[in-house]
């Protein structure tokens, strides 16, 4: 493992209010003390909140996963008529876009738009379903790039698990660009 200092750090996304960026739908965020005293020594980040980045505001009414038979929705807790799944999958889409050099994404997790595991989904009752989404704009960033190292900021409290991402950041940023 190269040194914290390395001219080439890795280019990795990271959900903005890991930051400590006020985002969060509540005009809140989410500091991450992994994130960003510890993992921003080997990385150069750029920030994304998805739901920023599709136009709604802060504060802003609260989304969530709404499956059905078929499909599950990302739409608005007190108005379901807002339906936001398409703009965050688009937003994953832009991202990948302006930013190809990205070898890594840290999520937060539990949202509708970043979590990668086990995120609740709802019943058009607003009944708890279960645990088994996934964030909109996480899904679609994994499903476009399948081999990208990812992970979510809880899980990388653990010393193990940082070491792990770092390495597999690095393996990912020497396959696809050299560096």
């Amino acid at each position: 493992m190269t040194t914290p200092g390395h001219s080439h750090k890795p280019l990795v996304g990271v959900s903005q209010c890991l930051l400590g960026d006020p985002v969060r739908y509540d005009g809140g965020h989410k500091y991450d003390h992994w994130v960003n005293r510890v993992l921003g020594k080997y990385f150069k980040y750029v920030p994304v909140c998805p739901e920023m980045a599709i136009g709604l505001g802060v504060p802003r009414k609260p989304i969530h996963l709404l499956a059905s038979d078929a499909t599950t929705r990302v739409r608005g807790v007190e108005d379901p008529g807002l339906d936001v799944t398409d703009a965050l999958a688009l937003a994953a889409e832009r991202t990948l876009q302006d930013s190809p050099q990205l070898s890594g994404f840290i999520f937060m997790q539990n949202s509708p738009s970043c979590g990668v595991y086990t995120v609740k989904r709802f019943s058009k009752t607003g009944v708890l379903l279960d645990r088994a989404g996934r964030g909109e704009f996480a899904r679609r960033l994994i499903d476009q790039q399948p081999q990208l190292p990812v992970a979510e900021a809880q899980e990388l409290a653990e010393a193990s698990a940082r070491a792990s991402f770092i390495a597999r950041v690095r393996a990912y940023q020497q396959e696809q660009f050299g560096v």
